[in-house]
């Protein structure tokens, strides 16, 4: 199994980073309050963009010739890791599962790990440290506490509180 440290992450879609036109893979957390944007290349961008879409090639692409290979010595993906960050780059695993229950983790880029995890509907893990160090708030929902804030204020508020002025100067 994953280590009880790692935090399980969603692929959210690809994004294109408009001062350089370089892809990137975004990946949220569960509550969507943290996103995790790694830079990408165009080819796999591409690989994860048509997975997300569900598209199916007649014959098997470079990522579904690694699931067939994988499928066909009897071992499964079991899930993906992103554990380490590293001057700008992200190290991954993907953890492959044996006959009888073994995990065994294969070195891989990120961007092929998530491929390759839409593909299997696998689970995406990212450690702590990438996740403290990587990721960045994504400020799409007030947390609960702002939320209260607001609430109380529009119930507290009343017409006097607000001064009115003419247009019609």
């Amino acid at each position: 199994m994953k280590d009880k440290s790692m935090i399980e992450m969603f692929v959210t879609g690809i994004a294109l980073d408009v001062r350089n036109n370089h892809p990137l893979v975004i990946l949220n957390d569960e509550q969507k309050k943290r996103a995790l944007p790694i830079w990408i290349g165009h080819a796999e961008a591409q690989a994860i963009a048509r997975a997300l879409e569900g598209f199916k090639p007649e014959r098997p692409l470079t990522h579904d010739l690694m699931i067939n290979m994988i499928q066909a010595t009897g071992f499964k993906v079991h899930h993906i890791e992103i554990n380490d960050l590293n001057e700008n780059t992200y190290f991954s695993s993907i953890v492959l599962e044996n006959t009888i229950g073994e995990l065994i983790p294969v070195d891989s880029r990120p961007s092929d790990a998530i491929a390759i995890s839409l593909r299997v509907d696998c689970s995406i893990f990212i450690s702590e440290k990438v996740f403290s160090d990587g990721t960045i708030p994504t400020e799409l929902e007030p947390d609960e506490e702002d939320a209260e804030a607001f609430k109380n204020f529009v119930q507290n508020v009343k017409a006097s509180d607000f001064k009115l002025t003419s247009t019609d100067d």
